[in-house]
């Protein structure tokens, strides 16, 4: 009799342990939620961080705190991520161009780009566009293919650095056309698109930051990098429409908590992504940013992760991008 007594009062304590974890995940969040950018305030992946935290804290019930830190590339920041707690408390928010790009710029890494992560929400898509001078003798991106075949290194471009989505996005389109264009790094977006401006580079690929250029007359907007048209960027043809339908580059901004963060963690986080990206009160902030709500499932999102981690990677290496 005692030994039985025994046995179901073992049973009875083992139930109660095994299901002490599951009782702590579900209760998830018990805390603040740290939201890391890898950028300084103020540009767009911060801005709607913020928008996207006031949201979810609301419907998470706890407060969701934006912390930047920006360097090497945003390696600091990653790196600091993958190094917290797995217990979904710590969040990282970044592009998946850059994300993937440093594995191959930095070396060293404390952290690999995709095991040390578990992926939460692709939160936005952005397009890219191929811009020139509107004064530009290129028309079309036919146009600027075939000078870049006729005069090899001949056609220069801007970017925004060494290593930035912009650059690799044009090297990508480079390769994919059989062209080589000359590169001519600036220190961000604004000044690539002022020297575009002035006639001191032939062309630039930008994000949504060149569209007040455009409508104002200054710039021409010959395609866009996506297969399809984008709606954040009107009238303009996208790779397809444009003859290059190999080509289908676009800016995935994403979230991901450490490795091993449990599953129903991630789970309920991007239930609660996914939730407000479908409001139009958090669309009517992204939207401006050039930034397309754009909800997925969590394995979803980890297909696009490895996918632009591989690319990105190969297409620094094969090109030979080094950071200054």
């Amino acid at each position: 009799m005692n030994t039985r007594r025994l046995l179901i009062l073992g049973a009875t304590l083992s139930a109660a342990l095994c299901a002490m974890p599951l009782q702590a995940q579900t209760s998830f969040p018990t805390k603040p939620i740290r939201l890391v950018v890898p950028f300084p305030p103020g540009g767009s992946t911060d801005v709607a961080a913020r928008a996207l935290g006031e949201r979810l804290g609301r419907d998470l019930g706890q407060p969701v705190v934006v912390e930047n830190k920006p360097g090497a590339g945003t390696t600091v920041a990653a790196a600091h991520v993958a190094s917290s707690p797995a217990d979904g408390h710590t969040l990282y928010i970044t592009g998946t161009i850059t994300h993937g790009s440093a594995a191959a710029l930095y070396s060293r890494l404390p952290y690999d780009p995709v095991k040390s992560f578990a992926p939460v929400a692709l939160v936005t898509q952005s397009p890219f566009v191929v811009v020139v001078n509107a004064a530009s003798r290129f028309n079309s991106l036919a146009d600027l293919v075939a000078a870049g075949r006729a005069e090899p290194g001949g056609v220069s471009y801007g970017s925004s650095g060494n290593g930035a989505a912009p650059h690799l996005a044009t090297e990508m389109l480079a390769r994919s056309a059989g062209v080589k264009f000359l590169h001519v790094p600036y220190k961000g977006v604004g000044p690539a698109l002022t020297a575009l401006l002035g006639n001191d580079v032939q062309f630039a690929i930008s994000d949504v930051g060149a569209v007040p250029h455009i409508k104002a007359g200054k710039l021409r907007a010959l395609a866009v990098l996506s297969a399809g048209p984008s709606p954040l960027i009107a009238g303009v043809p996208g790779m397809a429409q444009a003859g290059f339908k190999d080509v289908d580059i676009s800016s995935n901004l994403g979230i991901m908590a450490p490795a091993g963060t449990p599953a129903d963690v991630v789970a309920k986080l991007n239930a609660a992504i996914n939730q407000a990206l479908g409001e139009e009160e958090l669309r009517a902030r992204l939207v401006p940013l050039g930034q397309e709500p754009s909800p997925r499932t969590a394995e979803e999102f980890g297909r696009i992760l490895a996918g632009d981690v591989a690319k990105y990677r190969n297409i620094v290496r094969d090109v030979g991008i080094k950071i200054d």
